[in-house]
């Protein structure tokens, strides 16, 4: 199964508060976040992380990344310091890129950690899949029910866990 993510934010105590998170110890957040992921995704399962993973160097995204599940790959965020730091191990991750376009079937998904007005292929029904934004369940809902193609994978906007590819594609059609 392929999945996607973006704004984990592990270890950024200062998030909790900025988005409203629901939780009362950067511990318990972090925890739950470890925990949805590896309930969600296996060992075997492909999975985009949409960027800000961690505000923290190589040595601690290393940690995290080794805890959890799946085959990681990797867009830019604006918080991924840790990706200059000689420290971090790029054997963790399949890839890191700025963009990527990923055929599915016969779907097509534009990932970025940026939400954009436009991007490639969106004429020919691409969707776009962002983070970012920090966005509730309802800019997603809202999203939905307009026909849009655009969405926060984030973890604000999904219950604070992984999305699988089938869900996103259950939201277009």
């Amino acid at each position: 199964m392929i999945y996607f993510t973006a704004d984990l934010h592990f270890k950024h105590d200062n998030i909790i508060k900025h988005c409203n998170r629901p939780f009362q110890s950067v511990e318990e957040m972090d925890n739950q976040l470890l925990d949805n992921w590896n309930k969600t995704v296996k060992n075997n399962d492909e999975i985009y992380i949409l960027g800000d993973l961690t505000m923290y160097g190589g040595l601690f995204a290393n940690e995290i990344l080794r805890k959890l599940n799946g085959n990681k790959y990797f867009i830019k965020g604006n918080h991924d310091r840790f990706l200059l730091d000689d420290t971090f191990d790029k054997n963790l991750v399949e890839w890191v890129k700025n963009y990527h376009m990923l055929e599915y079937t016969v779907f097509q998904f534009a990932l970025s950690h940026y939400p954009m007005e436009h991007w490639r292929r969106m004429r020919s029904g691409a969707v776009h899949l962002h983070g970012h934004s920090h966005n509730g369940i309802e800019y997603n809902l809202d999203a939905i029910k307009k026909g849009s193609k655009r969405f926060d994978i984030g973890v604000d906007a999904n219950k604070y866990k992984p999305v699988s590819i089938d869900e996103v594609i259950s939201w277009v059609i």
